[in-house]
C-alpha cells in the first residue's frame, strides 16, 4: 500500500538549507515514516543559483522567487533557511497558503513577530517546527531522563554555553546577523543554550542579563565601515521554577571555539557534563560511588540510546550533526501525520525569543526581570 506524498519547498541553500535536505533525504531511509517525501522546488537568490541547487540537491523545480513556492498548490511543506529577518514574511505567506512550516531559529527577530507567526499557525491548523536540532541528540534525552528520574537528586545548579568564533575577526564584513533584525549572538546561538537549559531543567522564571557589543563597527563591503549595535556576547544568570539557579552564555567571538554547545547540571546526588564538540559522550558523576573511586565517568552513545541504533549498530562509532537533523525531520513528519505532537513548534520558538528579549531588557535595566 502506497504512502501519502509530502512535497517540500526549500527557501535558502546555504549550510542550513543543505542540512534540511540531508534530513529530508536520510530520515525516510532511517525511520519508518508515514509519508513519502518529495523534494519539489528550491528557491535561491537568482535563477542560475536556484538551478544549480536543484541539480545538486535533487529538487525537481527551481525558482528565484520564493513566493512561487507559496503559490504552488502541490507543495505541502515549506522549509525556511533564509536570513532571520525574512522568517516572518515567508512563514506567514506559507501559513496563509495552508502549508506546514519548518523554520530555522531564531523564529523571528522580535517576540511580537514570533507571537504573530505562532497565532497564525495555530489558527490555520498547520504543523510547525523550529530548527533546534541539538535537542534531538540521544545524549540530551538521556540527560533529561536521568534528571527526571531523580538520579541527580535535587537539581541545584546549571551552566550552559554556546560559543563559536565565526565573528571573532574584527575585519570580518558586516552581514545580516549584524543588523538589528538579525538578533545578535544571544538570539543567534544563545537561543540554543536557552532551549537546552529549559529542555533539561524546566522553565526559567527570572533572568539577570548582560549583553555586550565588543566590535563596534565592521567593513561594509563598499570601502567604508558600518556601526554594529547587536551583541557579540550575551550572558544571563537564571532562576528556574524548580528552585535551581544557573547561567547561560551566547558568544560568537570566542576565539578558537568552533561548536562549544556545553552544559553542566549539578544535583544533590550527582552531576552531568556535556560538550557538543564531543557530543556522543555524556559525563556522569555519582555521589553513591565509593570514596576514592569517585569521578566523572563517560557514557558512550550507542544502540541503547534510541534512535542511535537506527544509524549505527555499535556503540562508540558515533552519529553526526546531520543525523540529528534527520531525527528532527522524522519527529516533525510524524507530527504532520498526526502520529505524535510537534517536537519544537512555533510556540516553543516564541518561548525562546521571549527569554532572549527578557535578557536583553534586563541588561538594559541592570536588574532582575521575571519571565512570564
Amino acid at each position: 500500500m502506497s504512502k501519502p506524498k509530502l512535497r517540500i519547498g526549500l527557501i535558502g541553500t546555504g549550510f542550513m538549507g543543505k542540512a534540511h535536505v540531508f534530513g529530508f533525504t536520510s530520515a525516510p531511509r532511517v525511520f519508518e515514516l508515514p509519508c513519502d517525501l518529495e523534494l519539489h522546488t528550491v528557491a535561491d537568490i537568482t535563477d542560475e543559483a536556484a538551478a544549480r541547487a536543484a541539480q545538486t540537491l535533487g529538487f525537481a523545480h527551481a525558482t528565484s522567487d520564493w513566493r512561487t513556492i507559496m503559490a504552488d498548490p502541490e507543495i505541502d511543506l515549506v522549509s525556511i533557511t533564509a536570513p532571520n529577518a525574512l522568517h516572518k514574511e515567508m512563514s506567514l505567506a506559507a501559513i496563509a497558503a495552508g502549508k506546514h512550516v519548518y523554520c530555522e531559529k531564531p523564529l523571528a527577530p522580535m517576540a511580537a513577530d514570533a507571537l504573530e507567526m505562532t497565532l497564525a499557525a495555530e489558527a490555520a491548523g498547520v504543523k510547525t517546527q523550529v530548527g533546534f536540532n541539538y535537542l534531538c541528540n540521544p545524549m540530551l534525552a538521556l540527560a533529561r531522563d536521568m534528571i527526571q528520574a531523580g538520579e541527580l537528586g535535587e537539581i541545584r545548579g546549571y551552566r550552559g554555553l554556546h560559543a563559536e568564533d565565526y565573528m571573532a575577526d574584527a575585519n570580518g564584513p558586516y552581514g545580516f546577523r549584524h543588523d538589528p533584525a538579525g538578533g545578535g549572538a544571544l538570539a543567534d546561538i544563545g537561543s540554543h543554550a536557552l532551549a537546552t537549559a529549559e529542555f533539561l531543567c524546566g522553565p526559567i522564571t527570572r533572568v539577570m542579563g548582560d549583553v555586550v557589543t565588543m566590535i563596534a563597527e565592521r567593513p561594509d563591503g563598499r570601502g567604508g565601515r558600518k556601526a554594529v549595535t547587536v551583541d557579540d556576547v550575551g550572558r544571563a544568570f537564571l532562576r528556574f521554577e524548580n528552585g535551581a539557579t544557573g547561567s547561560i552564555e551566547g558568544n560568537w567571538i570566542a576565539t578558537g571555539r568552533k561548536m562549544q554547545h556545553d552544559f553542566e547540571v549539578y544535583g544533590t546526588k550527582g552531576a552531568l557534563a556535556f560538550s557538543q564538540e564531543h557530543f556522543n559522550v555524556l559525563n556522569y558523576f555519582s555521589t553513591a560511588d565509593a570514596k576514592g573511586r569517585q569521578g566523572f565517568r563517560r557514557i558512550e552513545a550507542g544502540p541503547d540510546h534510541a534512535p542511535y541504533g537506527l544509524f549505527c549498530v555499535a556503540a562508540g562509532h558515533q552519529i553526526g550533526l546531520n543525523d540529528l537533523k534527520a531525527i528532527e525531520v522524522a519527529g516533525y513528519i510524524n507530527a504532520i501525520a498526526g502520529k505524535a505532537p510537534e517536537p519544537f513548534n512555533f510556540r516553543k520558538g516564541l518561548r525562546i525569543q521571549t527569554l532572549v528579549e527578557a535578557i536583553q531588557a534586563s541588561s538594559k535595566a541592570q536588574s532582575w526581570l521575571d519571565v512570564v
